[in-house]
């Protein structure tokens, strides 16, 4: 059984892509940006946008039934790896404790010039991806509005069994 969920945003349908989705053990999630009801926040600060998507990255995993706590890995993909530290602290204070497997890769740009950071996580949790599990269930779900990369505020996007 595989569960998604879907923010609604601009770019998930034509893109043919979920915010995030829970199948097995698993729950992956797509490109978090520091996008907060659907316009770019903290413009120029590495640490502060890492901060804000990893944030977004734990929204999807609420919805679906997970949390910070059972992500086991992350990728971010940073425009300027010369920040590495102040993108890399932010992950460490959201993850010092969990240690998930990571990687930082530097790439020329994202969707929009503002955004700096993009931040990919697996989470493993025992039956995720089945119908029921979680708090979020096979219905509705709290999600926001979102395009690529970006989640906004909660209570707009559905989850959609398959």
């Amino acid at each position: 059984m595989t569960r998604r969920l879907s923010t609604g945003g601009p770019w998930e349908q034509p893109a043919g892509y979920s915010r995030a989705v829970a199948a097995g053990d698993f729950v992956f999630v797509s490109g978090c940006t520091s996008v907060v009801g659907g316009q770019v926040v903290h413009e120029g600060d590495p640490r502060a946008q890492t901060a804000q998507a990893i944030a977004n990255v734990a929204e999807a995993l609420t919805a679906l039934g997970a949390g910070l706590d059972d992500v086991v890995r992350t990728r971010m993909f940073v425009t300027d790896i010369a920040r590495s530290a102040e993108y890399g602290g932010a992950h460490g204070a959201a993850f010092g404790e969990i240690r998930p497997a990571s990687s930082m890769i530097g790439i020329t740009a994202l969707i929009d010039p503002r955004m700096l950071v993009e931040v990919e996580a697996v989470a493993f949790r025992p039956g995720i991806g089945e119908a029921g599990a979680g708090e979020a269930g096979a219905g509705e779900a709290g999600a926001g509005e979102a395009g690529a990369g970006e989640r906004g505020p909660a209570g707009h996007g559905p989850v959609a069994g398959a």
